[in-house]
């Protein structure tokens, strides 16, 4: 029976507590209400602002929690403080001097896309140009993602030999062309002179003087026995995949190669610790023959070659100065020497994959790369003066005609 509130002796009722406001209102102070998670107070976890249940709630002195709302997650599986075991300076000189047969992406473990690259010459040397310059911007990264090791302490030092090299190659190739026109002026100005005819006959020892032809031959055969150095011819001949030892000497040479297999036929160089300088010699399916130069382009000094074949095949590796001279035709890979004037130089190609004919003089600061194209070619292109070496690597038949 409900007590009469007129009667002093009645008990007093305490008043009625008010239910919990909803979620989101507006406290007497104007602050909104917090929700509350399920079994939990209303109210912030003390020492973080965040209420009881929420989810971005972190008890104080807990180990874990959850991040700040809108801070940056990390890479997965990937820690940006650990730096790959690739190297940056190996990346940027593979890239630079090996780059359209993208040995700088197989070293970064990047076989698909180094595969592709070597198929399309480096994308026709545009693609070898970004890797180039995404190595020395720090942007390139290894199979795993990891940025090359040493970037931050050699970045300069690439960045600056590789401008100053470039601004020399620029000069050097300016004064080259203007020497070369000049040259040709002067042969163009010149009058014909005819030889007196002589009435006294040819004596034995007359004839036994050297031809101009012959003159030509030692003095190039000469100036490649002094720029890349001699040794004693080698031959050895296998059944499948084996490794040749160099002969003592052989930093630069002539590799002369056959097989007679179906599958695949490659010819690599390796150094002193048997890994790779960068050169790969020869690199076809089925049966081949032909020449390489050997030595011009590797990073390392080269000890040893590493033959992959199904079948017989025979290796000869001679110095430079036994190559023949400069062939009006020929069919696959040769090499050749030179010691003519500068020229015009016309060229043919039949094939349907890899064209590639480079010059070397000798010269560190000139490439001599004067045809790289895929399929058949027809072109002419300029030619520096001899004494020089001329490598010609092709699928099908090639000819050459000086202008």
């Amino acid at each position: 029976m409900p007590s009469d509130p007129n009667d002093p002796n009645a008990a007093e009722v305490p008043p009625p507590v008010p239910p919990p406001p909803p979620a989101g209102a507006t406290s007497p102070g104007g602050a909104a209400t917090p929700p509350a998670a399920a079994g939990q107070p209303y109210g912030p976890v003390p020492g973080t602002g965040q209420p009881v249940g929420s989810p971005d709630a972190q008890q104080p002195g807990a180990p874990y929690g959850r991040p700040p709302a809108g801070a940056p997650a990390p890479p997965v599986g990937v820690d940006p403080g650990i730096e790959s075991d690739r190297s940056f300076v190996a990346t940027w000189l593979l890239a630079w001097f090996l780059g359209i047969f993208g040995v700088d992406r197989f070293y970064l473990g990047k076989v698909g896309t180094g595969l592709l690259k070597l198929i399309t010459l480096g994308g026709l040397g545009l693609w070898a140009f970004i890797d180039l310059v995404l190595t020395l911007a720090g942007g390139q990264r290894d199979k795993e993602g990891r940025r090359l090791a040493g970037y931050d302490r050699y970045k300069a030092t690439a960045w600056i030999i590789t401008g100053v090299v470039v601004v020399l190659g620029a000069i050097s190739s300016a004064i080259t062309t203007a020497m070369t026109a000049d040259v040709v002026d002067q042969v163009a100005d010149a009058p014909a002179v005819e030889a007196p005819a002589e009435d006294t006959p040819a004596t034995e020892d007359d004839s036994a003087d050297p031809s101009p032809t012959q003159e030509t031959t030692v003095t190039v055969q000469g100036w490649a026995d002094e720029t890349f150095g001699t040794f004693a011819p080698q031959t050895q001949t296998g059944t499948g995949d084996n490794l040749v030892a160099l002969p003592v000497g052989a930093t630069v040479a002539v590799v002369t190669a056959t097989h007679d297999g179906q599958a695949n036929f490659a010819i690599s160089a390796l150094d002193a610790q048997n890994q790779s300088t960068g050169e790969l010699l020869v690199n076809t399916i089925g049966p081949y023959q032909g020449s390489t130069v050997l030595g011009s382009l590797g990073l390392a000094e080269p000890t040893t070659l590493q033959v992959t074949a199904d079948g017989a095949w025979s290796i000869t590796v001679a110095p430079l100065s036994t190559a023949p001279m400069l062939a009006p035709a020929g069919t696959g890979d040769a090499v050749f020497l030179y010691d003519g004037p500068a020229g015009a130089l016309t060229v043919t190609h039949d094939g349907d994959g890899n064209f590639v004919v480079v010059e070397d003089t000798g010269s560190f600061l000139e490439l001599g790369l004067l045809v790289n194209e895929i399929g058949p070619y027809s072109g002419t292109v300029p030619l520096s003066a001899g004494p020089s070496v001329l490598s010609v690597k092709a699928t099908g038949s090639w000819t050459t005609a000086l202008g």
